[in-house]
């Protein structure tokens, strides 16, 4: 079998399951995996035959892909801000969207700052700061050891300043310590039918109590001790939970509260100022 032939059955197999938007797409980046090569390498060659084990790999490939497994996880990889980091069965895979987040956050007009990621997950976030922000100290946190381990080592990779730390959210770090918090908590209800398609990523970095707010509810109360006075506090969640966590905000004192949007136009996060910097509220 040739690189045109395997394409072209590749992608009658993705629209035929239902599973893929872009089988055109997913067949190339799928083939390219298996022949450790180039999507470019392939359409220039498409004659160009595959060894037994290059379709074997292939054919697993798209077997995986058919069931509906995200290209991330089958490539091991996704691309995120200027970076590529490494993903896995153990960590959410980067979406778009967050970028919105890291691009409010190093728009601030601030020289220097201490910041932290909470739940870093792959390092996303905290690894983007970094490297557009190279006067900035930044940390990351996170419960899951497997996840850290992944985090870690895209930090290796990439060569950024960044400080990994275990923690469960913001419980071990101490009182006034950061100018900017931000986190891309588990926001999703365990009854929203969206988690029908995210199976192949770990249930504890999707889903939280309390129709999805029960993490939030915890950042937002711990921030408050950890943020210096006049801190950000940078949050993700659902894209119809602007109001309910702008109302959580502003419980545990925040001012200056706003939601923002994502690319698509949906409230994706929402920041707030700890004016006061009064440290006696606690999670």
């Amino acid at each position: 079998m040739d690189v045109g032939e395997a394409l072209e059955e590749a992608v009658f197999s993705l629209i035929r399951s239902g599973h893929s938007n872009t089988p055109q797409m997913d067949a190339e980046l799928l083939l390219a995996h298996a022949k450790n090569s180039s999507v470019t390498h392939l359409l220039t060659w498409p004659s160009e035959k595959l060894t037994l084990d290059e379709e074997a790999a292939f054919r697993n490939y798209l077997k995986r892909r058919e069931k509906k497994e995200p290209i991330a996880l089958i490539l091991g990889h996704q691309d995120f801000w200027s970076m590529t980091l490494k993903v896995n069965e153990h960590t959410l895979v980067p979406r778009p969207d967050t970028e919105c987040l890291v691009e409010w956050i190093i728009h601030q007009p601030l020289e220097t700052a201490v910041v932290c990621d909470a739940g870093t997950g792959t390092g996303a976030i905290a690894l983007a700061i970094a490297g557009e922000k190279p006067n900035w100290q930044v940390f990351a946190m996170e419960k899951s050891t497997q996840a850290l381990a992944v985090a870690c080592e895209n930090q290796q990779l990439l060569e950024l300043p960044v400080a990994f730390f275990q923690g469960d959210w913001l419980s071990a770090v101490a009182e006034d310590s950061f100018d900017i918090l931000v986190s891309n908590p588990p926001y999703i209800p365990a009854n929203d039918k969206h988690l029908a398609d995210l199976t192949y990523e770990p249930r504890s970095a999707l889903v939280a109590k309390k129709q999805g707010l029960s993490d939030i509810e915890i950042i937002v109360g711990q921030a408050k001790n950890c943020l210096k006075a006049h801190g950000y506090l940078v949050v993700e969640h659902g894209f119809d939970q602007g109001y309910c966590v702008q109302e959580i905000f502003k419980e545990a004192g925040f001012s200056g509260i706003e939601t923002h949007q994502d690319y698509g136009k949906n409230d994706r996060f929402t920041v707030g100022v700890n004016a006061c910097g009064d440290a006696g509220l606690h999670a």
